[in-house]
């Protein structure tokens, strides 16, 4: 049987760091990566391109661009893709590649590791081996994150601990799958997930690929006593606010000085830029709709929903669908679509 072609995409954090007398920092190449795992060859045919070598507290919206085309270069050469990513910015990295390259009909898979590969005790062995595992994988398709024996798709993504091995959480939605060892156990909801995508007409030979965004979009976490005038500061530099609010969706009536918060952020969208609601508590998400304290934000031109979104899919979706089009209405319709699970569909 023909082993499958996999191409490893390096782009450095911790799994690919070393002690040098200054911190951790990115050390190891892609290739020397791969020789810590040799069982992965009886896995599939290997090749490694090394995007860049950095700490992902350095990622920026240029470099999910940059490894988004170092994936769509090589599309047609490789059935999948795994790409070897920090941990502290994977959540955002693998929500912009579900934006940027859409309805894959191959897996792209991020992971990482929480030890350094050098280190006695790294989780970067088994991680690296089943996420290759996870790519060669024939029901295995879109952006996904495979870490600590467990897949979630790539914009339900969370790093939820600093230290422990099972760092990330799915938020709000079920986790695509478990590995144990070198078996995948799909969870139920996905069982015969392909079959039933094909039936929607979403499969294809290649995915829908955008090359676009636009990086200037703030995310801003409501804080008591917060004063109004945060939004005439933002204005020269930012295209989009991504407000943080309290609870299921509050938002102060007055901030300690300064124009009430209601004329504040009508202001800011009536202006032409975009504002999107979300919630800073982490699970089960907003709904404006509740307290008269939202209410008010609901249905206004320019006021986006995040619903049940993770904050890092916000982040990268309002990037994304600003990169496409400055209409306000093809914004909002852009980003209420959802996108490799990105939000429930119950608005």
């Amino acid at each position: 049987m023909t082993k499958k072609r996999i191409l490893l995409v390096a782009t450095g954090g911790t799994i690919a760091s070393k002690e040098e007398g200054n911190g951790l920092s990115p050390a190891l190449s892609g290739e020397e990566l791969t020789r810590y795992v040799p069982e992965m060859a009886d896995l599939a045919t290997l090749d490694v391109k090394q995007a860049m070598n950095i700490d992902s507290t350095n990622m920026r919206p240029s470099d999910w661009l940059r490894v988004a085309r170092t994936i769509t270069e090589s599309y047609d050469d490789y059935d999948g893709f795994v790409v070897l990513h920090g941990t502290d910015t994977m959540a955002y990295t693998a929500a912009a590649l579900s934006y940027l390259i859409q309805h894959s009909p191959k897996p792209i898979v991020l992971t990482g590791s929480q030890r350094p590969m050098a280190s006695a005790f790294t989780d970067a062995k088994l991680n690296l081996y089943q996420s290759v595992l996870y790519a060669t994988d024939d029901d295995a398709r879109n952006v996904s994150i495979a870490f600590g024996g467990i897949v979630i798709a790539g914009t339900r993504a969370r790093k939820q601990r600093t230290m422990s091995f099972n760092a990330f959480t799915s938020v709000n939605f079920p986790p695509l799958a478990y590995i144990r060892t070198d078996r995948i156990v799909r969870s139920a909801p996905f069982a015969h997930a392909r079959k039933a995508e094909g039936s929607r007409g979403h499969t294809a030979d290649r995915p829908v690929v955008y090359d676009k965004l636009d990086p200037r979009v703030f995310a801003l976490k409501l804080t008591p006593g917060l004063d109004s005038r945060i939004f005439s500061a933002l204005a020269p530099s930012y295209d989009a606010v991504i407000l943080e609010t309290f609870g299921i969706g509050g938002i102060p009536e007055q901030g300690e000085t300064g124009p009430c918060f209601q004329d504040a952020i009508y202001s800011w969208v009536d202006s032409g830029r975009i504002a999107v609601m979300t919630t800073q508590v982490p699970e089960e998400g907003l709904d404006l709709g509740v307290y008269e304290v939202g209410r008010a934000y609901a249905n206004h031109p320019g006021i986006l929903r995040g619903a049940d979104m993770t904050p890092e899919a916000i982040v990268a979706k309002t990037m994304w669908a600003l990169g496409q089009t400055r209409d306000v209405a093809e914004v909002e319709h852009l980003f209420n679509c959802e996108i490799n699970h990105d939000r429930s569909p119950f608005e």
